[in-house]
């Protein structure tokens, strides 16, 4: 009986990971236009990113297709602390590429949405499917008015709740 639960359950967590979410991500993302540092603007944060300052991203694509996340910020101030959490990526829809998954530890891996991305690659929004965390990211400290105001556009249509959107303050020298 224990086999047959155990079997069950593979089986339950191998159909949930085969789960597209074309009709939620962008046409296509370049990957290699991608990869780089991305400032943290605004977000819907995990209890790991709260009280960010001078939050930053960067993707770096690896030989063997994993990509390296670097996300680092400064708890609670500018001077704060500097926290690290590494993670490893790996593209789960090869079509789009806008479909990734994410690793911060074994054996936790998440969906990882890339719902937009700008034509130069240098503005995107990520998300998650259950829409309850959201990145709005820049590869300059400040996102541009219109671009921003697209990007709530899409959030909300997507079912993200902008009241609990939080800007992450960026100060750099």
């Amino acid at each position: 009986m224990k086999k047959l639960i155990v079997l069950c359950s593979l089986i339950s967590f191998s159909a949930c990971s085969t789960t597209y979410y074309r009709d939620e991500t962008a046409e296509t993302v370049d990957m290699n236009r991608f990869m780089g540092k991305w400032y943290v603007i605004a977000h819907i944060p995990t209890f790991l990113e709260k009280g960010a300052y001078n939050a930053t991203e960067t993707y770096s694509l690896k030989k063997n297709g994993k990509i390296d996340i670097d996300f680092r910020f400064n708890k609670d101030g500018f001077d704060g602390e500097l926290k690290k959490i590494p993670q490893t990526g790996w593209v789960f829809d090869e079509t789009t590429k806008a479909h990734w998954k994410v690793r911060p530890f074994w054996p936790l891996k998440f969906d990882y949405l890339v719902h937009y991305v700008s034509d130069n690659h240098d503005v995107t929004m990520i998300g998650v499917p259950k829409h309850n965390y959201l990145w709005f990211m820049s590869k300059t400290p400040e996102l541009d008015s219109v671009e921003r105001a697209k990007m709530e556009e899409m959030a909300e249509a997507l079912g993200y709740d902008l009241n609990e959107l939080i800007e992450i303050p960026q100060k750099w020298n």
